[in-house]
């Protein structure tokens, strides 16, 4: 006798499946989770995997060679493994030496190439190669934080974009070229999706863009409504909102990708007042004025040196974290020496840095002064052996306070320990706080949850904790 298939096994067969690969940074995330949530409300199965998919999405990276690399052999596996590709992201925007769409170039089989924020290409592709199962209006997406709607990330953190794009035409980055000038969203519209990722768990909100500082400078800091009140499309006013919305679920607010203007001095009280996370990633690049000049950087390393020290005073435990690059064309060993001694006098806290990598379509190829790749990397080397010093030192100086953590990897409870962050930490890109077995038996962890902790030792650029 043959097996009769159930209803549910008839749905899971006729339900058409995507592959999904999201590569690059948290804003290309932001646009993965974008498309994830449309295929979902539209009926589409979604996996991580290209085995028995029907076409497979490919989020691409293309700021950097290594970037663009990784883009490249993601899309030719999955060509190989599946054979029907659409590809998406800042990749997809880049020009080939030939002036055609490299990705086209490389892979002509690809059945679709998009630019960046591009979610509606990106579903009329995969209408016109997989017609959508059903009506989006009718059924519920499940997994889902709401307006929010699905996210990649654990369900106890997530990021929140605010704007794409950015106005700054500095000679390293092709960015505004993938991803256009600045276009902030609504103020409404960001602190709606903030309130739902609250509600639905998420106790790490890590605000991101191109340029959070210029949120609102194209819509000339207009005035919009959120929960029937007038909130302006401005910085200031955003985070002390997500702040006050963040306050009854005891969840952090945390910024990234803030340029040192002036007008950031007006945050800092904020965080001194933990009503956001005195913490501040500002993409400096460089500390010399004349490589500034050369980068086209906003402010002189002098003033940013300044901007430090007034922030700190402010709040004393601000902490930085930046990304730098070693090697810019034109860049003199008494230029790379300044660079060393600001990391030392600023103290930053957590620093990145890259050797310049000549990008193709990037202004800075074309300044006279381009370092060999050898000296780059020495460079390079040079200044995280400075930068890890200053790190770590500051780590041990954190040894014996208690602090809280939140908790990210707790097995079993985490009765024989777990990993953490606390404000100064965060998620993949700085150090984490491994969580030694509580001493009382009744003390358990759970993923997503905060713990107080005493600090006990530094581990490179990790933290050693005790859970009380």
């Amino acid at each position: 006798m043959s097996e009769v298939a159930s209803p549910e096994r008839i749905a899971a067969l006729a339900t058409p499946k995507v592959g999904f690969v999201s590569l690059g940074c948290p804003k290309a995330l932001t646009d993965s989770e974008l498309i994830l949530t449309q295929l979902s409300a539209e009926g589409y199965q979604t996996s991580k995997t290209f085995e028995g998919a029907d076409l497979v999405i490919v989020n691409t990276c293309g700021f950097i060679d290594d970037a663009i690399k990784e883009s490249l052999d993601t899309i030719g596996e999955a060509l190989a493994e599946n054979g029907r590709v659409i590809v998406t992201g800042c990749l997809g925007a880049k020009t080939g030496e030939a002036g055609g769409n490299l990705v086209r170039q490389m892979h002509p089989s690809v059945l679709a190439v998009t630019g960046p924020h591009a979610t509606q290409e990106v579903m009329d592709a995969v209408h016109a190669n997989l017609p959508k199962p059903h009506d989006p209006f009718i059924d519920l997406v499940p997994q889902a934080f709401g307006v929010a709607g699905l996210k990649l990330t654990p369900r106890h953190y997530a990021y929140l974009k605010i704007s794409e794009g950015c106005n700054h035409r500095c000679t390293f980055c092709i960015i505004p070229s993938m991803r256009g000038d600045l276009v902030s969203r609504p103020v409404g519209d960001v602190l709606s999706e903030a309130k739902a990722l609250f509600e639905g768990g998420v106790k790490e909100l890590l605000v991101i863009s191109q340029d959070t500082s210029a949120y609102g400078v194209d819509l000339k800091y207009r005035t919009g409504f959120w929960d029937g009140k007038p909130v302006k499309t401005r910085m200031l006013e955003l985070v002390r909102t997500l702040g006050e919305i963040a306050e009854p679920y005891g969840a952090w607010v945390r910024l990234h990708y803030v340029y040192p203007y002036p007008s950031v001095d007006e945050i800092i009280p904020l965080m001194a007042s933990g009503r956001v996370l005195p913490y501040l990633d500002v993409p400096l690049q460089h500390s010399h004025p004349a490589v500034l000049r050369r980068m086209k950087r906003p402010a002189s390393g002098e003033k940013n040196l300044e901007r430090i020290a007034r922030w700190r005073e402010l709040c004393p435990e601000l902490v930085i974290r930046s990304t730098f690059i070693a090697g810019f064309p034109g860049e003199t060993e008494e230029e790379f020496e300044h660079l060393l001694d600001f990391i030392r006098s600023a103290e930053i806290d957590r620093a990145g840095c890259f050797a310049y990598s000549p990008v193709q379509g990037a202004a800075a190829n074309d300044i006279p002064g381009m370092l060999p790749e050898a000296e780059r990397e020495a460079r390079r080397a040079r200044f995280m052996e400075v930068a890890e010093a200053v790190s770590i030192a500051k780590l041990r100086r954190r040894i014996g306070a208690t602090m809280q953590v939140l908790v990210d990897s707790a097995p079993g409870l985490g009765r024989k320990g777990g990993v953490g962050r606390t404000y100064a930490d965060a998620p993949e890109i700085d150090g984490t706080v491994r969580l030694l077995p509580p001493e009382k038996i009744s003390k358990t962890l759970k993923v997503g949850d905060f713990t107080r902790a005493r600090i006990v030792g530094a581990e490179g650029h990790d933290l050693v904790a005790l859970p009380v």
